[in-house]
């Protein structure tokens, strides 16, 4: 749409039209979040009751319709749009309106950027230090952090604050919407998610190079490896480190993928969006949109189907810890297919066998137990705030990140633009205090 809108930016409106899956998405504050987060510009519609959905027929997401300048609808297209196609044919379109007035339009205003963080996505805690995605100022951020977990320090800055694509040093490069995080020794990796890339940051030296992906999105079904530097990703949104290999969880194609010495192929996932196990190669995925690995096992945040799914690291089975299906989700506690959650995007080992998950749109993190299948909410009221205190009465609002730290985890509480502190023993949630930062890098 941003190709569609630069070539003709003074004869194509675009009004988007949001007719929402999940309930926590048809409030009107959740869209206009979510425009925010991903630069959109143009009017948005709420289509709550799925009017203008059923006006235009429209069976699938996304779905494109077209309508001329006298107001005729002239056609519609659902999945993805090649830009270059569509604007061959709205160019055919404006040569033959009859009606066309050319107007010059003013952008409309924005909100102007919180200080600070901006949808923070991701958060990776070391013993004194953490790497946090500031995805909405599209760049990287190594923080100190003080014993007690209240404050941070930044120690260094990675990307300039404006999207783009640039490797060099952390000053220069250039990242857009950067998501998933996994560090090494002596690396960060990145899944550089606007950018179809995956970047890997030298912690010595600060260097940041591209290590997969062409910056092209890809549009084809990819079989078998490839040299990394050659392939087309589609919106990686999370990587997971063994050591030797890195697993990838690429969104867009419903795939996960491995980087191993240089190569670069699918790992697990048909490309079909569903809720399929079975043998890595026939399994389908909705979504990926994080990755941990736990005791040799690979787990992955199924976002889309609100599921968490399980992958031996030597075998070869994809397996269904909890969820059920596309379209069923909610918010309920409970054992194995008695569990609902809602668009869980995050994922980290929680101690004693058990994972800690975001439950993003129900504003939760939940304990999950992948041996019996025991979902329980660990905190969130359920209800979009920020509110610190104890773990019962603590809000967040769609938080997406979260990583273990010692006995206490970390949250990229990402729509309140905030890191917070979940300290289990003493039951309290706290914001930390970020010294030094600013909206612009």
């Amino acid at each position: 749409m941003r190709r569609l809108q630069q070539r003709f930016s003074e004869e194509l409106v675009i009004i988007g039209v949001h007719s929402a899956k999940f309930p926590a998405e048809k409030e009107s504050e959740a869209i206009r979040q979510a425009a925010e987060r991903h630069g959109i510009e143009h009017p948005v519609v709420n289509d709550r009751d799925f009017a203008i959905w059923q006006s235009y027929a429209v069976r699938a997401w996304p779905t494109i319709v077209l309508i001329d300048p006298d107001g005729y609808y002239v056609g519609s297209q659902s999945g993805e749009i090649d830009a270059e196609a569509l604007g061959d044919v709205i160019e055919k379109r404006i040569a033959d309106a009859s009606s066309l007035r050319r107007e010059r339009r003013e952008t409309p205003s924005r909100d102007p950027k919180p200080d600070g963080l901006r949808y923070p996505s991701r958060v990776v805690g070391l013993e004194k230090t953490a790497w946090v995605a500031d995805t909405g100022h599209h760049r990287l951020l190594e923080m100190s952090l003080s014993e007690d977990g209240t404050r941070a320090a930044i120690r260094r800055v990675f990307g300039t604050g404006r999207p783009g694509l640039l490797d060099g040093d952390g000053d220069i490069a250039s990242f857009h919407a950067p998501h998933g995080i996994a560090v090494s020794d002596s690396t960060v990796f990145v899944a550089d998610t606007d950018n179809h890339v995956i970047r890997a940051i030298d912690r010595a030296s600060g260097r940041v190079s591209t290590v997969a992906g062409t910056g092209a999105m890809g549009r084809s079904i990819v079989r078998g490896s490839m040299d990394a530097a050659s392939v087309d990703l589609r919106s990686p949104w999370s990587v997971a480190c063994d050591g030797k290999r890195l697993f990838i969880a690429m969104a867009g194609s419903h795939q996960i993928w491995i980087l191993e010495a240089g190569r670069l192929g699918t790992w697990a996932g048909n490309g079909r969006e569903a809720l399929i196990d079975g043998p890595r190669s026939e399994a389908s995925f909705n979504q990926p949109s994080d990755l941990v690995i736990e005791g040799g096992v690979l787990y992955v945040a199924d976002a889309e189907a609100s599921a968490v799914r399980a992958i031996l690291i030597d075998g070869d089975e994809v397996q269904t810890v909890v969820g059920t299906g596309l379209f069923d989700f909610g918010d309920i506690d409970g054992v194995g297919e008695t569990v609902r959650l809602q668009h869980c995007t995050g994922l980290t080992s929680g101690g004693q066998g058990r994972l800690l998950v975001a439950d993003s749109y129900n504003h939760k993190l939940k304990w999950l137990d992948p041996k019996t299948r025991r979902v329980t909410t660990l905190t969130g009221c359920g209800v979009a705030g920020r509110v610190d205190g104890s773990l019962e009465t603590a809000a967040f609002s769609q938080p997406e990140g979260l990583c273990r730290w010692g006995e206490r985890f970390l949250v990229a509480d990402t729509n309140n633009h905030a890191l917070r502190v979940v300290d289990v023993k003493r039951g309290v949630v706290t914001s930390i205090t970020i010294e030094g930062l600013t909206g612009e890098a």
